[in-house]
């Protein structure tokens, strides 16, 4: 693998996580900030920018918007990230949105259920 920084592909990834998409902040605040490990937000890998790294264990996360709806893209894009000996673990920005839903419903919820058995 080519360590040679690319400056422009860094400024590029400086600028994307200042300008994350809604998906991705939340993502981000809701989910994998508060993990216990270090996760990288717009991280450059050799010549492409991912949208959330975990070095430890080699997992690429990337939220895919209309860019990478055609079948063909994602087949690359995989293929690509698999030459780095990365997990890519991809998903649909609507699936994003469904698990923060998801995750709100079940905060009140538990919310609920806590103030039901606080005497």
């Amino acid at each position: 693998m080519n360590t040679k920084r690319n400056e422009t592909l860094t400024k590029n990834a400086q600028k994307l996580r200042k300008n994350m998409t809604r998906e991705e902040r939340q993502l981000w605040y809701g989910f994998l900030k508060p993990l216990p490990i270090n996760v990288h937000r717009q991280k450059t890998i050799g010549p492409y920018i991912v949208d959330f790294y975990i070095a430890s264990a080699k997992i690429v996360i990337e939220i895919d918007g209309s860019q990478h709806y055609e079948k063909e893209s994602i087949i690359i894009d995989k293929k690509e990230m698999n030459t780095y000996r990365n997990t890519v673990l991809r998903f649909f920005a609507i699936q994003i949105m469904m698990l923060t839903v998801i995750s709100m419903q079940f905060a009140e919820i538990y919310q609920s259920i806590c103030s039901f058995y606080i005497i």
